[in-house]
């Protein structure tokens, strides 16, 4: 499906975004392998999210759909076989179901095959099959992408695993593989990835340390059901937070959206550049720091990123591009290799676009270089998605300071992460 979008006079109002997708998966991962009842409010009904559900369905978990509320009768910490052909799952689009759950299905004792649409095919699991393989699970793959043919061991070897790079997703699969350890499992990154993980696996009665930029997990022998409500995420907020500061005349307040310390350094660098952004009424939900967000219209100047704040906004570096190209100066961004491995190549995908609306972007192999004019023009054209949910919603906020007509092709993909989008757009632009 396309889209059609033209410029806007300014952005004002009251939202929520959608809760948290991070959280959202690991509460069902976790909720699922716990022994009783768990309830999950708020949770975010998205197709990425969904994958998770249907998967641990699968495998014997009791999962009830009330309005925005899960309630899951876990199953404990050993699964039953996945209930359909050839015991395979299917994880959509969605990489942070199969990373997750590899880790999972590594200390079961049976096998399992997960697979994907084409999209998620084309993305690495090397990353994963490694450590996972070193503690002693058989996993086969198509030279490490999708399928992952996966054989568990019900005692997997501890390990001291260092990974040169920060990736909340690896993390987490080694830590839920720990539980399953024969002693004592310990995960080290450089910079510390988003740790959601983390305070979950604490809530729910597992033994975890936390040292700087290590975490430490025991074997546990069972874990205990939570209530859990679910922020709003501060990834999807991003879109709305940008549009009200390049937006003339913008003034937006965003209600109850996490604020974890790994995951705020799209605010951090926005302040940097000036931003009038204020947050209040700060407060802590099920173990995340939750808050209200207001934004108003700002004139920016650039600021730089690099290698260490990447692991806290990685999923807002499209959106922060085109903030950038609003800012007076010039605007690098290194050390972000990673996006070329997403749902699409958003390093490529970014630069081609804003290319055509008029922006002077460059891609680098890790990033960007962004020659901001402090409020450049755009004018509308054909642009194209590329399938992946936040290159569709950074292009939606770039066209309402376009002249003319924007057209997004295969504009529905936001529905991976922020169902609703495009309506929550409408009622606040004047």
């Amino acid at each position: 499906m396309d889209i059609k979008l033209k410029k806007i006079n300014a952005i004002s109002g009251v939202i929520e975004v959608p809760a948290d997708k991070s959280i959202t998966h690991r509460a069902v991962i976790l909720s699922s392998l716990a022994e009783g009842n768990s309830v999950i409010r708020n949770y975010l009904s998205s197709d990425d999210c969904n994958r998770t559900i249907e998967a641990f369905r699968q495998m014997g978990a009791e999962i009830k759909i009330d309005k925005s509320n899960l309630y899951i009768k876990g199953i404990g910490l050993k699964l039953p076989k996945p209930q359909n052909n050839r015991y395979n799952i299917y994880a959509g689009n969605s990489g942070t179901t199969t990373r997750l759950l590899a880790g999972i299905l590594a200390g079961q004792d049976f096998e399992t095959v997960i697979t994907g649409d084409d999209s998620l095919s084309k993305r690495p699991m090397r990353r994963i099959i490694d450590p996972l393989s070193e503690m002693g699970a058989k996993i086969k793959s198509e030279n490490g992408l999708l399928p992952l043919t996966i054989k568990g061991h019900t005692h997997l070897k501890s390990v001291n695993y260092v990974n040169n790079k920060s990736s909340g997703q690896v993390k987490s699969a080694v830590l839920f593989a720990g539980l399953y350890a024969d002693g004592i499992t310990t995960y080290t990154e450089p910079v510390k990835s988003r740790d959601h993980s983390e305070r979950m696996l604490k809530a729910f009665g597992a033994d975890i340390r936390i040292d700087e930029n290590s975490v430490t997990i025991c074997p546990t022998g069972k874990l205990i059901p939570q209530d859990i409500t679910v922020p709003g995420d501060i990834s999807s907020a991003a879109f709305f937070i940008a549009a009200a500061l390049i937006v003339p005349g913008s003034n937006l307040m965003i209600k109850n959206v996490g604020v974890n310390p790994t995951r705020d350094g799209f605010l951090e660098i926005l302040k940097r550049m000036g931003a009038d952004v204020t947050l209040t009424n700060m407060r802590e939900v099920s173990h995340e720091p939750v808050c209200d967000i207001i934004v108003k219209y700002s004139k920016l100047k650039a600021a730089n990123i690099d290698a260490y704040l990447v692991p806290r906004m990685v999923d807002e570096i499209p959106i922060f591009v085109l903030v950038a190209t609003q800012a007076e100066g010039i605007t690098r961004v290194s050390g972000a290799k990673e996006l070329r491995v997403k749902e699409s190549d958003r390093i490529h995908a970014v630069a081609s676009q804003f290319k055509k609306l008029g922006a002077q972007v460059e891609s680098l192999e890790d990033g960007f270089i962004i020659n901001g004019w402090g409020g450049i023009k755009f004018t509308g054209t054909l642009l194209d998605s590329f399938e992946d949910h936040r290159i569709a919603m950074t292009l939606a906020i770039a066209s309402l300071i376009a002249g003319g007509e924007t057209v997004i092709k295969d504009s529905n993909c936001v529905d991976v992460s922020f169902p609703g989008f495009y309506e929550i757009l409408r009622d606040i632009c004047k």
